[in-house]
């Protein structure tokens, strides 16, 4: 009976996270709208879906539940809303659906730990910390969303810089090489297309470009776009060349990322001490000593009779 329950649980529980995650989940085109953007040609036009209404009901259940909690405080707030904005959810009612996360995650895990039984050795330490855990797990999973991101952003920096160079030196303007880069990267490097993008729109209704690009900067947190939008400031208030700070910039970036590599393969050599030591040496000592260790022991088992 406890490992009928313990397979009911884990099951729900599977199922909660998958709906979850199936109602976070940026809304897909198919492949035949995808291949028609490529192509340029329109997309047939198709009913909506039953798994895209789904969606839109768990993203409206979990918007529902978040509205339970007590409202925030403005600064926090608006350090949740840009968390989720560095995620790359745009939807007005992300931040009620993690507050509703902040619901249902506590609830699964407190029910997975009465249903297996684990609380019985110490009700006191495992419930307080499975409503702890339940609690902090959406914060968590949403600063993971942030870093892949911003690791995403960070390898299509370099390609979109060398982009950017050949359409300024080539006689566009930087409003039109944003836009083209974002254009030619729509594909391959989607997250940086995106923000090209917004920068364009925002300029579009009336921001003036250097307020677009330090909106760029915060939006996406991270360090080397944040570095490019100060030198694109600099070059715009000075009236230097743009296309030659560009191309040093450019050249700083690849070298700074031939760094951040070579320092990550020096890493290796610590980062394989603890299995060395925790798992490969304790494995080769069995094998190399254990077989002496027995031989001993029997030599002593005979002397003692």
């Amino acid at each position: 009976m406890i490992w009928l329950l313990t397979a009911l649980t884990f099951l729900a529980t599977v199922a909660v996270v998958m709906v979850v995650v199936y109602g976070l989940a940026p809304r897909k085109a198919d492949i035949a709208g995808r291949l028609a953007q490529i192509s340029g040609v329109a997309a047939p036009v198709d009913e909506t879906k039953f798994a895209q209404k789904q969606a839109d009901k768990v993203r409206e259940t979990l918007a529902d539940l978040g509205k339970i909690l007590p409202a925030q405080s403005t600064q926090s707030t608006s350090k949740n809303k840009l968390l989720i904005i560095r995620a790359g959810y745009r939807n007005p009612d992300a931040i009620l659906m993690i507050r509703g996360l902040k619901i249902v995650f506590p609830i699964a895990v407190v029910a997975t730990v009465l249903f297996t039984g684990i609380y019985r050795s110490n009700p006191y330490m495992f419930l307080p910390l499975a409503l702890l855990v339940g609690y902090l797990a959406p914060d968590f999973w949403l600063t993971w969303k942030v870093r892949r991101r911003q690791h995403r952003l960070r390898r299509s920096l370099p390609d979109a810089l060398d982009l950017m160079v050949i359409c300024v030196e080539a006689g566009l303007g930087l409003d039109q090489a944003l836009l083209k880069v974002a254009q030619e990267l729509r594909i391959t490097h989607r997250e940086l297309s995106d923000e090209f993008q917004l920068v364009n729109l925002e300029m579009r209704i009336g921001k003036t470009r250097i307020e677009a690009l330090h909106e760029l900067g915060r939006r996406t947190g991270l360090d080397d776009i944040k570095s490019l939008v100060a030198m694109l400031v600099q070059t715009e208030r000075f009236g230097t060349s743009i296309a030659q700070s560009l191309r040093v910039y450019s050249d700083d970036m690849r070298i700074r990322r031939r760094q951040r590599a070579e320092e990550m393969s020096a890493k290796t050599t610590v980062k394989m001490v603890p299995p060395l030591v925790f798992f490969i040496f304790p494995a080769l000592m069995v094998v190399i000593l254990g077989p002496a260790i027995i031989t001993l022991m029997k030599q002593f088992d005979a002397l003692s009779r």
